[in-house]
């Protein structure tokens, strides 16, 4: 066997000590997984987004509300945050309303389901998130933990050879030094995604608190109209 293939990755993966090896085996499937992980986040933010647009325009067209509250029962989005959150406000509110003539009373009731909607969005938004985070803050660890256990390998097998050579131990660290490789390779993805996801999340859930203070003002001028009405 020629020295370039000695050296080549497949050959060092292969030749590596069972510990480093292990080590590789688990950054490989964090990395696997991450990935997976950073498509599905990437699609559900998309169609949130694309679906919450769609809804709050709906929404200020002026159509009637117990109309719109109908539509969305039957052809209920579940990617849509302020849909989900209107939902829940109006049919609390409605609720409440043929049972209450106090309108505080009525629009407490609707805001605190719009609150349990919103916290429902904020987790769904969230999901993989801390996952993604953990990749990204211990890979290189868990890759620096290979690297040294490997190094340390190659060294403890100097003990046993008469002249010790460049050519003796650049295979044992070679081998070593791809898990540190591996580590970031399956880090920095998952850091990049966690902070662009983390950005977008933040994002939509700001539009969903807006949309429900917003919707919120809606309902208080047909509670207060009511009453006075």
């Amino acid at each position: 066997m020629s020295p370039d293939q000695d050296m080549s990755i497949f050959n060092l993966i292969g030749n590596a000590g069972l510990v480093v090896q292990l080590v590789m085996v688990i950054l490989l499937l964090a990395s696997i997984a991450s990935w997976v992980m950073i498509v599905q986040r990437y699609r559900i933010l998309s169609r949130a987004r694309a679906a919450g647009a769609r809804f709050e325009e709906k929404f200020w067209s002026g159509e009637d509300l117990s109309s719109l509250y109908q539509q969305t029962r039957q052809n209920s989005d579940p990617d849509s945050g302020p849909e989900t959150i209107f939902r829940a406000g109006f049919q609390e509110f409605a609720r409440l309303a043929k049972s209450s003539k106090d309108p505080d009373a009525v629009m407490e009731g609707a805001q605190r389901a719009m609150r349990v909607a919103l916290q429902r969005e904020q987790s769904r938004l969230n999901r993989s998130l801390p996952f993604l985070a953990t990749v990204g803050s211990t890979s290189p660890y868990v890759g620096l933990f290979g690297t040294v256990w490997g190094i340390m390998n190659s060294f403890r097998a100097l003990a046993h050879v008469s002249q010790a050579t460049l050519a003796v131990v650049a295979p044992g660290i070679a081998e070593a030094l791809i898990a540190t490789a591996m580590g970031l390779f399956a880090a920095i993805p998952a850091v990049v995604a966690y902070n662009r996801y983390a950005s977008a999340t933040d994002e939509l859930v700001g539009e969903s608190e807006m949309f429900a203070e917003e919707f919120s003002s809606v309902l208080h001028r047909q509670a207060h109209g009511r009453r006075e009405g």
